[in-house]
This record gives structure tokens, C-alpha cells and sequence, in this order.
């Protein structure tokens, strides 16, 4: 990588908004348009502007829902504080895109959320925040409006609004446009020669300099990145008309540029993203041929009955994190129904009614329009002559039931996309330079992967006599299903957990 220079951090300030006095809920929908933002001239300096080149008392890589369950957390610790502002934590949240963003790939018109919007970032840490999802509504001046909805799952779309209204309350801390590089130890304690502070360097997007924080503390929240398939892997990097799910509303109209045309569409994967997309692109191209392609037999439901969804209460991660391992993994096997490769059961029955008014409609032998393929594993993926994309599937419905299908198949598309999920691990390559940090035992082995273990309050175990726990500390956020459970990577605890990761990085400084 060419890094043309190289900055201290904050040589170039954000400087504060003047935002306008705290705002009353309008009276009608006309007056709507009036309000800019519900935060006083002060919410904006609840946290202070360090100075350059100032040691940090955090650094969040990283800003989507887990920041913002920390951010939040921090602000109303701050409003509830008497410490005067100058003297509050000096922290930094860095963020990869230039604006915010979250999951802008899949904001799809009418889709809604999974969970009930009391699991904001807000309310179960303390319903009384100013960062609560109703009090978003308050202010925009849709609470009456939004009641009559009558639902506790919002649209996807709005829920994103909400996020960056969050996000808009310490705008003057997040630097935006900034890709994290690594994270180094920094300077040693003079009496232990133990680890007190790291460097986070990050390479500016447009213009490629390199900025470096210096921190105690260091939490990453990045979030997932697309997964692919090894067996696809090279196809998806070869090929634009190849997306993964996370890009399909950025990306389909640039691959698919005529929504009037008779494209042949593929999606692959059984979960949430492939059915939503699969619906989605009949509505988008109606004459498209949608093809849904599936391992199993059919699309699974979400199990999302209150007894099973109890596993996502915050005292649960206490009760996961304190199991043995085989009991950790045991359990987690039993409730993959609550996430991994399900479908929400109202989608499944619009995806099931859709496909048989088509069988209605349609003329006696003519082939499907929209169709799901079963049995299928995707095995390989090329390129014809044409350009389109081709996928080599093994077919297994002979398998299953009476039928003269080959079992090798190589199908043709205009357009693939591969709701594959996602990886947890963006920190693997930043933290290389701290794997001699780890505790011996954990050390990198040949053939075995460095294993970057955390504690129960997502503290990443460092070798006790090379990091001084008292005054420094990587922590991990979102990526440690393994030992918090399946709802670490989710929304549902974030809120809880973002005043757990306040109170751990900073005690009681505020």
C-alpha cells in the first residue's frame, strides 16, 4: 500500500455544529419539516474535541449499531455528569465509509425489521435516554403516526434513519473516510515494561494518507464482511455481474440496467437476504426469470416464538459465556433456528402464495417464471463467451424424489447474487502486530490459526506481564458468537452491552 504522507490525528478538526435549542414535538405533520435535530447546543460538546497528537482514551473502529450502542451510552453518561467537558473522555470513532451507512445493500422498499424496536440502541439500557427509537419518532414528529401502525417492527428504511440520528449527536468525534490498518503496541509502562497504549493507523480513502490515533483502549465494532464461498470466490472477484447481497440495492442497476428486460436472475441462499432479494426482484423486473437456489429441501422458518427468543435477553450472554465449551456449542446448535439460513415465516407464505398464483395464472406447460431450484450445491462459478454467468451445481433431487434430473448442471445468468452471509474477522489482519502479545498458549502454531480470545467483558486476553490490563485494552465487539452466543453479532443486546463496554474502557471517569 502507498502511503503518500502521514498525519497525527485530529490535525484537522471537525468543528462543532451549531445545532438549534432543543426541540418540542410539532403539533402537526406540517411543521415537521421545521425540526432539524431534538439535541441542545450543548449535546453536540458533551464529549470534547481531543487536541492533536492527545492520548485517547478510546478508539471505536467501526460505526454501525454496536457504536452506537457505545456512543449513545457515552453521551447520556456525559449528560448526567458533572465533570466539566474539558475533562470528559477523549475518544475517536473511525469509519470506512465517508458517510454513514448501514446495510445499504438491502435497504429494500417494504422490508421490515426482525426484532421489536425496543431493542434499540437505547431503551434497555435505560428507557429514559434521549436516544431511544421512540424518542426518535418524538422528534421527527411521526409518534402518533407511527402508533397507528400498529406494529413493533419498523421498515428497514426507517430503521436506518434512526441509526443516523444517533450517529448525528457526536458527528464531531466520528471521523468518516478512514479504513483501519493496524493496531501496534505503542509506549511501555516505565515500571512493568508492560503495554499501556496502542497506535490504530488508518489509511484516509481518497486521498491515501495514513492517520494514526493513540489510544488506552481500542474496541472494534467493524461489523461483517461479505462471505463467499472458496468455490466462488474467484468468480465473484472476476466477474461484475457477480454481487454478493450486501451490494444489491447500490449495485443491481448498474449490473441490470433495464428493468423492462427479460434478465435471468440467480440468487443463491436459503436465508433472509436470499428470500428478500428473490421477492424484491420480481417487483423490480417484472420480466425477469428470478431463480432462488437452495441446498435443502425447502426455505426454513425463523423460529421467533418468546420462550426460544429469551436467549437473546442480556442476562443470557452471562449464563453462555460461563458454560463449558461443549455445552456452549450444544446449545448453540439447538437454536440455530432463531438465525442461521432461516426466513421469517410471513415472507415464506408471500414467497409460497406468489408461486402458486403464478401456477394459477400460468398456461397448462409453460415453464415457470420464477422458479426454486432445490438440491442444489453450488460447486463453481464462470464466465461463458457471452459474458454471462455460469454456475456449476450439483444437482441431488434424484436423491430425493422420482425424476430424470442430471446430477451436474451448469445454469446461465445475467445476473448472480450470493446471499452467502457474512465473516466476522476484520480484525485478524489488523491485529497481526500484536500476536506476540498473546499468552504462550495461545500463541500461533503451525497449520493453526492465532485464536484471539476474549473475557467475558469482550477484553481480548493478552500475556498478563506484556499488557498492562489496568491501563489499556483491546476489546472485541460482534464477532465472539463462540463464547457470547448467537445474538453477539445481532442487535438485540446492544444497548446493554454498549453501557457494559463504557463502564469497562472507562470506569469512573466520566
Amino acid at each position: 500500500m502507498v502511503r503518500l504522507s502521514i498525519r497525527d490525528s485530529n490535525d484537522s478538526p471537525v468543528p462543532v455544529p451549531e445545532l438549534p435549542a432543543k426541540a418540542t414535538a410539532p403539533t402537526d405533520q406540517s411543521s415537521q419539516s421545521q425540526i432539524k435535530t431534538s439535541h441542545s447546543t450543548d449535546w453536540a460538546r458533551e464529549l470534547p474535541i481531543p487536541r492533536p497528537g492527545e492520548l485517547l482514551d478510546f478508539v471505536c473502529v467501526g460505526v454501525g449499531p454496536a457504536a452506537l450502542g457505545i456512543g449513545t451510552a457515552l453521551q447520556d453518561a456525559c449528560e448526567n455528569s458533572t465533570t466539566p467537558v474539558q475533562y470528559r473522555p477523549k475518544v475517536a470513532f473511525v469509519e470506512r465509509e465517508t458517510d454513514f451507512h448501514w446495510h445499504a445493500g438491502m435497504q429494500l422498499p417494504g422490508v421490515k425489521m426482525q426484532i421489536s424496536f425496543i431493542k434499540d440502541v437505547a431503551t434497555q439500557r435505560d428507557p429514559r435516554s434521549h436516544f431511544t427509537f421512540l424518542n426518535y419518532l418524538f422528534t421527527k414528529g411521526r409518534l402518533n403516526k407511527y402508533s397507528n401502525l400498529n406494529t413493533f417492527r419498523p421498515s428497514r428504511i426507517e430503521y436506518q434513519d434512526y441509526l443516523k440520528w444517533c450517529a448525528e449527536s457526536f458527528r464531531h468525534v466520528i471521523h468518516y473516510g478512514q479504513e483501519v490498518v493496524e493496531v501496534t503496541p505503542s509506549q511501555q509502562s516505565s515500571k512493568s515494561e508492560s503495554v499501556d497504549s496502542f497506535v490504530v493507523t488508518c489509511r484516509d480513502v481518497k486521498t491515501g494518507d495514513a492517520i494514526r490515533y493513540h489510544s488506552r483502549n481500542v474496541i472494534v465494532a467493524a461489523g461483517g464482511r461479505p462471505s463467499v464461498p472458496p468455490a466462488l470466490a474467484k468468480g465473484y472477484a472476476a466477474q461484475k455481474n457477480v454481487l454478493h447481497s450486501s451490494q444489491f440495492q447500490t449495485s443491481i442497476s448498474r449490473v441490470l440496467p433495464d428493468p423492462t428486460s427479460n434478465y435471468r436472475i440467480a440468487i443463491v441462499g436459503a436465508g433472509q437476504s436470499g428470500a428478500e432479494i428473490f421477492t424484491s426482484v420480481q417487483t423490480a423486473f417484472p420480466n425477469a426469470q428470478a431463480s432462488l437456489i437452495i441446498r435443502g429441501s425447502a426455505l426454513r422458518p425463523l423460529d421467533g416464538s418468546p420462550f426460544v427468543n429469551e436467549i437473546f435477553d442480556p442476562e443470557q450472554v452471562t449464563n453462555m459465556y460461563r458454560r463449558e465449551k461443549s455445552v456452549r456449542e450444544a446449545s448453540q446448535n439447538a437454536d440455530k433456528a432463531t438465525d442461521r439460513g432461516v426466513v421469517n415465516m410471513d415472507l415464506i407464505e408471500r414467497i409460497y402464495e406468489n408461486m402458486y398464483n403464478q401456477d394459477l395464472l400460468s398456461p397448462p406447460g409453460a415453464p415457470p417464471q420464477h422458479r426454486i431450484l432445490r438440491y442444489r450445491n453450488v460447486i463453481g462459478l464462470e464466465s461463458s463467451p457471452s459474458g454471462a454467468a455460469v454456475l456449476k451445481c450439483e444437482n441431488s433431487t434424484a436423491l430425493y424424489e422420482e425424476c430424470d434430473e442430471p446430477r451436474t448442471e451448469r445454469l446461465e445468468f445475467d445476473a448472480v447474487v450470493l446471499a452467502t452471509g457474512y465473516a466476522y474477522n476484520s480484525h485478524v489482519k489488523m491485529f497481526k502486530p500484536l500476536e506476540h502479545l498473546l499468552p504462550q498458549t495461545n500463541s500461533k502454531q503451525p497449520k493453526k490459526p492465532v485464536e484471539w480470545n476474549v473475557a467475558e467483558d469482550y477484553r481480548v486476553i493478552f500475556d498478563e506481564d506484556k499488557v498492562d490490563k489496568s491501563q489499556a485494552g483491546i476489546f472485541l465487539q460482534g464477532c465472539n458468537e463462540k463464547t457470547h452466543g448467537l445474538g453477539d453479532s445481532l442487535l438485540s443486546n446492544l444497548a446493554t452491552r454498549g453501557g457494559e463496554m463504557v463502564a469497562s474502557t472507562l470506569g469512573e471517569e466520566i
